[in-house]
């Protein structure tokens, strides 16, 4: 699959997903005699602090060292049992749902490797202990769903395959979901393309005008209007790193700077001028406003 589709999550908006935690993180502490047999009705993030375990999931056996995140999907048996030297098996434990739109599971519309080292785990170890360690009443808090959305996220994206997007009729409103989200995506990724909203729509084996509606009621904007977003969100950026208004309104296809200003405060709120890098040089007499 194209590396885009690999961070396609962190590139979607935040009213996208619905993730629910249906109980406070579990807190693994395990001696040698530890060993399991279960069934969970919601997905289960396992995360390796220290130790290592052995989890059988329909005959397939996977060992879980430090580092490593796996995931245990929902209504799947599973058996798990202590693995290592003598060593204190610790690590934390998440049973979640991930929803898009409000209309699927995203984590069954993937396929993903089932246990993972996780690429940045020098960064990530201390948020996984920090969450496992903080203290948690009854009810998961809204740090802690922020927390483990960050966990959720590393561990999809090292862990993705492809995505499933093979036909399936009982599962229609999934499948038109999933490919919002590879269109959002994909207009994001590119946003200086000059074929980036003509290229994406055209991958898409829908009706163009129902999936521009759809799109809309999903994303809250049509698929040009959302691209538009990108493009002045990359602008942002660009003049956060020192380039004058001109210079981005060139780099963006904009032959004129003043319609660029105008369309830049539509979407961002304000002008390109303000977004100018504090340490550039000063501001020319004739900047775009």
């Amino acid at each position: 699959m194209d590396k885009i589709e690999h961070s396609l999550l962190s590139a979607m908006p935040v009213q996208a997903f619905s993730l629910k935690l249906a109980r406070t993180a579990i807190r693994m502490t395990h001696t040698p005699s530890w060993k399991i047999n279960k069934i969970n009705p919601d997905h289960d993030l396992v995360i390796c602090l220290s130790g290592s375990a052995v989890y059988d999931l329909d005959g397939e056996k996977t060992e879980l060292r430090p580092g490593m995140a796996m995931l245990i999907p929902a209504y799947q048996r599973f058996l798990g049992q202590y693995a290592g030297s003598g060593e204190m098996l610790t690590g934390v434990a998440q049973h979640f749902s991930l929803e898009l739109f409000g209309r699927g599971d995203v984590v069954g519309q993937m396929n993903l490797r089932r246990c993972v080292k996780l690429s940045n785990w020098d960064v990530l170890e201390p948020l996984v202990r920090h969450f496992r360690n903080t203290p948690q009443g009854t009810t998961t808090t809204l740090a802690a769903h922020h927390q483990f959305m960050v966990l959720l996220l590393a561990y999809l994206d090292d862990a993705l395959i492809e995505w499933r997007t093979a036909a399936n009729p009982q599962h229609d409103q999934d499948r038109l979901s999933l490919q919002i989200m590879l269109t959002a995506s994909r207009l994001a990724a590119d946003p200086v393309g000059a074929g980036g909203l003509t290229e994406a729509l055209a991958a898409v084996p829908y009706n163009p005008d129902y999936f521009r509606r759809a799109f809309r009621d999903r994303i809250g904007m049509t698929p040009q209007k959302y691209r538009e977003l990108k493009r002045m969100e990359f602008a942002v950026n660009r003049l956060g790193v020192g380039l004058s208004v001109k210079e981005v309104a060139a780099e963006l296809g904009y032959s004129d700077p003043y319609f660029f200003s105008r369309m830049f405060k539509q979407y961002i709120g304000a002008s390109p001028s303000r977004y100018r890098w504090a340490g550039s040089s000063p501001i020319d007499a004739d900047e775009i406003a």
